[in-house]
């Protein structure tokens, strides 16, 4: 799973900003799913994204594994990923 190549992101102090050129829509992440959107970009699995934000922020990891699991499904929802077509998101 990988983001659309149709997403461009910003990321500063405060979040990101996320463009779907494709659609023309806008969305804000907070700093957190900013974190994670950065994670995502450079490949990272979902257990090894849990993994790194439940120790950058000190919280437990089934926190944010549900949390994960939540954002990206959102991304899903909204046409930000692309889904590998032999099963769907990795775990």
């Amino acid at each position: 799973m990988k983001l659309s190549e149709h997403v461009r992101s910003t990321h500063n102090l405060d979040g990101a900003v996320i463009l779907d050129i494709l659609h023309g829509q806008m969305y804000r992440l907070n700093f957190v799913g900013s974190r994670m959107l950065q994670l995502l970009k450079h490949g990272l699995t979902n257990e090894q994204i849990a993994d790194a934000i439940s120790q950058e922020f000190a919280v437990p990891r089934e926190v944010v594994a549900a949390d994960l699991e939540q954002f990206l499904s959102h991304l899903e929802k909204h046409n930000l990923l692309q889904v590998a077509e032999t099963g769907g998101r990795p775990r």
